[in-house]
Formats: structure tokens, sequence, C-alpha cells
């Protein structure tokens, strides 16, 4: 048994009594902005039809996100979630690939603006709202957990630590495939090559090792979530 093997069973055991501080698991598409979020952290989604093979049985990850990884930028969690699931694609690298993916599965080229520039140029408004909205409604059902890390905005955080570490444990990019994804995944239409062979809709860390000693970080964490 391969170090990364067991170090995703002990990632995924992990995962399962966050889901229990978190109260199960949650969708942006019923999510209520007033519920308690905490200000920032780290998030683990998940997919429909998206299941582990080689590390026991249940759903596998498929993104890591956070957000407020530079000085200057003050988002919360809520903001990130909420323009990740119903946001423009211009501010947010996810809905752009997940957009073009959907593209390529509808059998469209279109909109060829999808991406490209910081507006919409004249006359694609239409066509890249049409995309924007089968974004939102597929990235509002992707079931989600987060883990609060109320550490201060910047590089350097505990939140790019784990965030950076779960990434790289993850991905089956340039090596032996574990949990790989089902056929019919929608990120095997992805033209990011990144996308397509890690497994994860994520780029950045899909190709770095990791530490695994983030899960204990992660565990320290959670023990300071006040339980139910």
């Amino acid at each position: 048994m391969s170090n990364r093997h067991s170090d995703l069973l002990r990632f995924y055991r992990t995962l399962g009594d966050l889901q229990k501080l978190n109260g199960g698991l949650h969708r942006m598409a019923q999510a209520d902005p007033e519920y308690p979020w905490p200000t920032r952290g780290v998030v683990f989604f998940y997919e429909r039809n998206e299941q582990r093979s080689d590390t026991g049985s249940g759903a596998r990850v498929v993104r890591v996100a956070t957000h407020a990884l530079r000085p200057d930028l003050q988002t919360s969690l809520w903001d990130r979630l909420a323009h990740d699931a119903s946001g423009t694609h211009r501010g947010s690298v996810f809905r752009t690939v997940l957009g073009l993916a959907l593209r390529d599965l509808m059998g469209n080229t279109e909109p060829q603006s999808w991406g490209r520039g910081a507006e919409a140029p004249a006359g694609a408004e239409k066509t890249e709202a049409t995309l924007e909205a089968a974004v939102s409604l597929y990235a509002g059902q992707m079931p989600f957990l987060f883990l609060p890390v109320e550490d201060p905005p910047g590089p350097n955080s505990l939140r790019a630590f784990i965030e950076r570490n779960a990434i790289a444990l993850l991905s089956n990019f340039a090596r032996p495939p574990l949990d790989p994804p089902s056929e019919g995944w929608l990120g095997r239409r992805s033209t990011r090559e990144k996308v397509a062979q890690s497994g994860l809709w994520n780029i950045q860390h899909v190709d770095a090792s990791y530490d695994p000693s983030f899960m204990d970080t992660m565990r320290t964490l959670m023990s300071e979530i006040p339980a139910d």
C-alpha cells in the first residue's frame, strides 16, 4: 500500500468527521446567506455520481477552494461561495473552466467570448448569459463541506497550506491514479489538461507534492469547532 493511498484514507476519515461537525453536506442552491458561515475557511466540493473506487466507499472530492490569499483581499467565505455559484465567470476561474466543459457537453462552440477579456463584448451578452445560467445550475448542486480557518488574508495562511496540500494529495496528474473520475465526469471534457488528468476542477497545485501534516492542522482546527 502506497503512502498516498493510506494518506487518502486518512484524509477521507477526516472529512467524514468534518461532515458531522458541519451537520451534513451543504449545497449552494439551498444555502442561506444568514447561516453562521465562518468569515474564512477552506471548502471541499463533491459531485453527483463521482465516487471513490480505491479508498473505500463514498463520494470523492472534486475541488478544494479557499479565498483571500493576498493581503489586500478581504473576501469572505460566503463571498467566494456565492460568486462561484452564481456570479460571472470573469471573476471565477472555476466558473470559466466549468463553462468551457459544459459548452463542449452541449455540442456548442459559442460563446467564443467565454473567458476572454475583462468584459463581455457587444452582442455576446445573451449567449454568455445562457451559459452562465447553466454553470450556476451545475455549481449550485455540488455538495460541499467547509472548514473554518479564521486567519488573516495572505499566501502563507493556514488556508493556503491546507488547500495546496489537499489538492496535491487528491490529484492524479502525472501519477498512478487513485479514486479516478468516472468515465462520464464532466471534467474529462475540459480543455485544461490539468483538470482532465487530475480528476479535480483545480488547476493550481495538481502537479505539486504534498505534506501530510496538513491533516494534523485540519484536526487541530476541527477540535475548535463547537459540537452541536
